[in-house]
């Protein structure tokens, strides 16, 4: 006779299965000393569309293209996998820490783990400050491909007033950064879905881009490769100083791989899915990125003609593939855009709610509050939007402080990722880093690769904010305070940062309790 009181759930089933490795990765976030509150719904492609469509290649290479041929020619192209071997490196120590620490706010909550509290929160502050710029330089990028699919997406004037461009680029960025806001706020489900739908999106449109561009070729990569329009000729480091100039393009570009472990306490198996996530997102962006670079620089009928320079690659699509075929590739140019904001701002939001979780920003229990209905942490989700309008409108009557701006943040987040990898080297030395046990982990290549990341990410770090008028200050009247942008912002946000948790939120840091972890020391009941 049977004594089975039921059917029970399997756990050797996959419901079972599925439960018991969602107990196991909240007991790991437990053990880190939060409490988990944040709905695990992401599978392995809704982490790499995270990361992918952060760095989202059809809206870097479409918004920069035409800086890099600008200051270093066709040439330029060597810029993009100098960058990938270089942030190779600091996505392989990324890999590291996402195995060992798959946390909301990854960049923040790794610099505090490597290089303590005060290096922890400086790291989350440079990032968190980043990201909200980068929020409106990437939402900017709807003023560039939309008004060439159409005039009628140029509402305000003709486009011909001194203000027009800037003026719409705000309305269009704003309406966007309003439908992120809307979205993120309602949970990562929905994000997840629509940035996985874009992201699908973007990755077929890329594929094809790179067919239709091969289908057009006209030139052999020997002449693209080392054609450099003379440039740098009277620079003191010749076509090099260029180059470094024009590397700009590519390196304001590969960067954000680390969403892909931000969103560790919403995924699935993190410590093992967010470091594949990680260095697939890089591989595909650098491959297919390369590639219509690449072949968009041999198609293109007139390799010399200045529009290469001020239109960039919307330019050579329309002229290269028609305006048809060219303006669906716009198009799907502008679904990138969308996704990409909405990823941008999602990294932002676990980041945010990562620092006032610990009590480590001004109303840290607001910001840090999740929705029980959402599980989303709303109110970062509104503050990050309304910071990124506000920084837009900048964009209307100064747009030289708001270029400088956006290239700042660029060199915020390599600093932030420099604040990461630098403790992670010092640890390593110290002989007192250990990977996760039967997870990523680097083996004997652990240091060389963490000692080329940080050499990279102070060298990179110093290349973006040398004081070039070209880039700080590249028209009107010359202003030190723009040559000196890079060095003079950084430092206000840096010191006037630090100084505000110093001498004040230090003093209150620590994990809030409605958010900590329960511990129970409770040996088991005997049996009686």
């Amino acid at each position: 006779m049977s004594t089975d009181a039921g059917p029970g759930p399997d756990p050797t089933g996959p419901a079972g299965a599925a439960r018991t490795q969602s107990q196991h990765d909240d007991d790991a976030l437990g053990e880190l000393g939060y409490k988990p509150e944040l709905r695990r719904t992401l599978g392995n492609f809704h982490t790499f569309a995270a990361g992918i469509s952060y760095i989202s290649i059809l809206t870097g290479t479409f918004q920069l293209f035409y800086f890099g041929v600008a200051f270093g020619g066709p040439a330029y192209w060597w810029s993009w996998p100098m960058v990938f071997v270089g942030q190779l490196m600091v996505a392989l120590c990324f890999c590291e820490l996402a195995a060992r620490f798959p946390v909301a706010g990854s960049i923040y909550n790794w610099a505090k783990k490597m290089g303590g509290p005060h290096v922890g929160w400086l790291g989350g502050w440079m990032m968190m400050t980043a990201t909200m710029v980068t929020l409106s330089a990437v939402a900017l990028a709807y003023q560039i491909t939309l008004p060439q699919i159409d005039d009628w997406f140029q509402f305000v004037g003709d486009g011909s007033g001194e203000n027009d461009a800037a003026a719409n680029a705000v309305l269009l960025g704003s309406v966007l950064i309003l439908f992120s806001t809307v979205i993120n706020a309602f949970g990562v489900k929905l994000m997840a879905r629509i940035n996985s739908s874009g992201v699908f999106i973007e990755l077929i449109a890329a594929v094809a881009l790179i067919i239709f561009l091969a289908a057009h070729i006209t030139r052999g990569p020997s002449t693209v490769l080392t054609d450099t329009y003379g440039l740098g000729a009277e620079r003191t480091l010749g076509y090099f100083g260029a180059f470094l100039t024009a590397s700009l393009a590519s390196a304001y570009v590969m960067y954000g791989f680390d969403t892909a472990s931000s969103l560790g306490e919403e995924s699935h198996d993190p410590s093992r899915n967010a470091p594949r996530a990680i260095l697939r997102a890089l591989i595909a962006s650098f491959i297919i990125g390369g590639l219509i670079l690449l072949f968009a620089l041999m198609a293109v009928p007139d390799l010399a003609a200045e529009e290469l320079s001020t239109g960039g690659l919307q330019y050579v699509v329309l002229e290269t593939l028609g305006s048809t075929i060219g303006e669906i590739f716009l198009w799907c140019v502008v679904i990138a855009i969308t996704v990409c904001v909405l990823a941008v701002q999602a990294a932002g939001i676990r980041l945010m709610f990562a620092m006032a979780r610990d009590n480590n920003l001004p109303a840290g229990s607001v910001l840090a509050k999740v929705s029980p209905r959402f599980k989303t942490p709303v109110v970062p989700s509104v503050v990050i939007g309304v910071v990124g309008v506000v920084i837009l409108v900048i964009n209307i009557n100064q747009p030289q402080i708001f270029s400088v701006i956006t290239s700042i943040a660029v060199i915020m987040i390599y600093l932030a990722y420099l604040l990461v990898t630098l403790p992670m080297l010092v640890q390593r030395l110290r002989g007192k880093w250990q990977p996760a046990e039967g997870k990523f982990s680097l083996g004997r290549w652990g240091l060389p690769v963490n000692i080329t990341a940080v050499l990279w990410g102070a060298a990179m770090s110093l290349n973006l904010a040398w004081p070039r008028a070209e880039v700080y200050n590249a028209t009107g009247t010359q202003h030190w305070y723009l040559r000196w942008g890079a060095f003079v912002f950084i430092g206000v946000v840096a010191v006037g940062g630090f100084a505000y948790y110093w001498f004040v939120q230090r003093h209150r840091t620590g994990v809030l309790e409605e958010h900590r972890a329960v511990v129970t020391d409770e040996p088991p009941a005997a049996n009686r």
